[in-house]
């Protein structure tokens, strides 16, 4: 199992911690342990397929899209971005954006950014603790201030900045912004529901999005519950990690064992074969995501 040290970034909105990345030039480093020191890219061929994020806004985020694999491909010889949010802590008021909450065209779009009013067309929600959103690669989307939340995603650091409320970035000057190349990448589609709806259950999985590039499960394991895990088989071998959301737990497999507390996350690799989840104290809630 290995843990890695965390990769903050202080943004203009509030701050960033990767803790689990493969982006070129921010590679993830294991914490501890004797390969303490080791990058993700020596532990693990070929490019790390996702990045996990912790994210704390004190402020509104652009509001923005991330284009999907065949046009990030095009554009930028990388992958695309789909993602999804889990929130863990809410402000009173707190709220994000996902989606459109009215048909638009394309030239619409560009309209209503060069008329600051990109807004009046976005769905707005209202967030509380344990909500999420799942975003595939197209769907406009912010996250507002007073929202503390993990992040799932593809390996990509490609973004679309749509609209900023005419800020200045950390350096004084307004950030750019991309509006051609997000005409291109929105999915103008509207959708009835954009949360995703799920019923919060004690001691046994439930899952909360499945996609080609990952699988994330939600796990609220109160102190009774000893959890085995298989972290691969054998027609699908693929490591697992372990996203710490709340309390804390010791894991344990046949070849070593660590603490995995909130704000933290272990990738456990599949030759571990099985993994015990032993919840400590008051219990633990954690995200398995699967690629």
């Amino acid at each position: 199992m290995y843990k890695f040290r965390p990769i903050l970034k202080t943004l203009v909105w509030g701050t960033e911690s990767w803790v689990l990345s493969g982006v070129p030039g921010n590679e993830s480093v294991v914490a501890e342990g004797p390969e303490a020191g080791k990058k993700i890219t020596d532990l693990y061929p070929g490019q790390f397929p996702l990045l996990i994020k912790f994210i704390d806004a004190k402020r509104d985020l652009s509001i923005q899209v991330h284009p999907d694999d065949a046009l990030a491909a095009k554009r930028h010889g990388c992958k695309g971005k789909t993602e999804m949010w889990y929130v863990i802590d809410a402000a009173s008021g707190a709220r994000l954006i996902s989606g459109l909450k009215e048909r638009i065209t394309p030239d619409d779009y560009v309209r209503l950014v060069e008329q600051d009013r990109i807004t009046e067309v976005l769905a707005e929600h209202a967030v509380a603790p344990g909500d999420v959103f799942f975003l595939p690669a197209g769907r406009i989307h912010a996250i507002g201030g007073g929202c503390f939340l993990a992040e799932v995603q593809q390996t990509s650091d490609i973004t679309y900045r749509i609209y900023d409320y005419k800020r200045p970035g950390l350096d004084g000057k307004p950030r750019q912004l991309h509006t051609q190349e997000a005409k291109d990448a929105i999915d103008y589609q509207v959708c009835p529901e954009y949360r995703t709806l799920y019923e919060p259950r004690k001691d046994e999985p439930v899952e909360l999005a499945r996609c080609p590039y990952f699988t994330t499960t939600l796990y609220d394991l109160t102190p009774k519950a000893d959890g085995v895990f298989q972290t691969g088989g054998p027609e699908s071998p693929s490591f697992v990690i372990l996203i710490g959301l709340a309390g804390s737990c010791t894991l344990r497999t046949d070849r070593d064992g660590t603490v995995l507390r909130a704000g933290e996350a272990v990738l456990v690799p599949a030759a571990d074969g099985s993994l015990a989840v032993l919840p400590d104290g008051e219990g633990v809630k954690f995200l398995s995501v699967r690629p």
